[in-house]
């Protein structure tokens, strides 16, 4: 088929994620660190309200923006939540997953050649979605001495005329970094100084387990120029019901409406269901998973850093990022060796972007009991190949 392909969709690579785990497939005994993925099954009464509503028929389409009645209680819990307040009716639109919600904020905002600034390491769709819009991913490194954190003054030596916008996303995948509301500040003006809109994924907003969550359109001026993504796949364990959201500015919510509704139509009405009963019923689930990830995140944390792997204490998410360093091998020789010799999956930190060479991201989003034995394996493998290397 040569010729056949366009080159947007030659030119961008696999995902570092899926391409790895390709190798996990067939493998027994194997300890997965590295889905990004709840191990909690949805709370039976959000898989209730799911049967019931197909018993009662509800398999039609929705408005484009998604069921009514789902708008107006995001609407009511970013204003008891957050103090932010957005219309029911033309600035929120429910999505297909954050994934298409990010892909829908990008084309609806970038024009062929602009610039969109991405702080590494980040998620793996987010330079792709990009370029498949025409515009032009330029990663901005972040460093753990720094808390994996955005520095303004680094921000604003990469603006260019042609910078339209910035991507954030903290609660952070992979590190589990997050930024307070004087680090948010910061960045801010840096924003404002250059009229930049901010595409700001929060869907780890409620997994913080240090101080209080501060979405970015919170902050004084940046409201109409942040489009807040979110989601109930992580907070709620429904990865497979794939419901996301966007709130913003009207004509921006507009504009990707439009394309959501050439492209998707809507997003499934079974899980517009689900995200309602999750929002009126899931508090109390929701802060049982919360407080258990806390739990394991405290023991992963603690157990890396006596193995040696020097380990940055995530606050938020479900991920931690520890330094493999001292070990002399790359992120993927490491992934690649644990999977073979001690069948201990792991993500290597190149995957997220340059600067997470060096690293490996472990997910916490597993039994204590898996976490523990992972832990056992890793210790081994790493003193196995030690050989008088010193671990950072």
């Amino acid at each position: 088929m040569k010729g056949k392909i366009s080159s947007r969709a030659r030119d961008v690579p696999p995902s570092g994620i899926r391409k790895f785990f390709e190798l996990v497939i067939g493998v027994e005994d194997v300890i997965s660190l590295g889905v990004g993925e709840p191990d909690f099954v949805t709370p039976w009464h959000i898989r209730e309200a799911c049967i019931y509503s197909l018993e009662k028929g509800y398999t039609m389409y929705t408005s484009n923006y998604g069921l009514l009645e789902l708008r107006e209680a995001l609407s009511g819990a970013l204003g008891r939540d957050y103090d932010l307040g957005y219309d029911p009716k033309g600035e929120l639109l429910v999505t297909v997953g954050v994934s298409e919600a990010f892909d829908l904020a990008v084309r609806a905002t970038i024009d062929q050649g602009d610039e969109v600034i991405v702080p590494e390491p980040s998620y793996v769709a987010y330079k792709p979605c990009i370029t498949f819009a025409g515009g032009r991913p330029l990663p901005l490194p972040t460093r753990r001495e720094e808390g994996f954190k955005v520095i303004p003054e680094e921000l604003e030596e990469m603006i260019t005329p042609r910078t339209k916008a910035l991507v954030l996303s903290y609660p952070n995948n992979p590190t589990g970094a997050v930024m307070g509301r004087k680090d948010l500040e910061g960045v801010a003006e840096v924003v404002e100084e250059h009229d930049l809109l901010v595409i700001s994924d929060e869907v780890y907003d409620k997994l913080t387990y240090s101080g209080r969550h501060i979405p970015f359109a919170s902050l004084d001026g940046m409201r109409d120029r942040t489009i807040l993504l979110n989601g109930f796949s992580k907070a709620y364990a429904m990865t497979g019901l794939r419901i996301g959201y966007a709130a913003g500015n009207r004509e921006i919510i507009e504009a990707m409406m439009k394309i959501h509704q050439y492209t998707m139509l809507c997003a499934p009405i079974t899980g517009q269901v689900a995200a309602l009963e999750a929002l009126r019923h899931g508090e109390r689930e929701m802060r049982e998973m919360v407080r258990q990830y806390d739990q394991r995140r405290r023991f992963m944390v603690k157990r890396l850093n006596e193995i040696g792997l020097r380990c940055f204490e995530p606050k938020g998410a479900f991920y931690t990022f520890p330094s493999i360093e001292g070990t002399g091998m790359t992120s993927g020789e490491f992934a690649k060796a644990l999977l073979e010799e001690e069948k201990v999956a792991v993500v290597p930190g190149d995957a997220f972007g340059a600067s997470g060479e060096g690293f490996v991201r472990c997910a916490y989003a597993a039994s204590m009991a898996d976490i523990r034995e992972a832990m056992r394996r890793i210790e081994r493998f790493v003193r196995r190949h030690a050989k008088g290397q010193k671990y950072k």
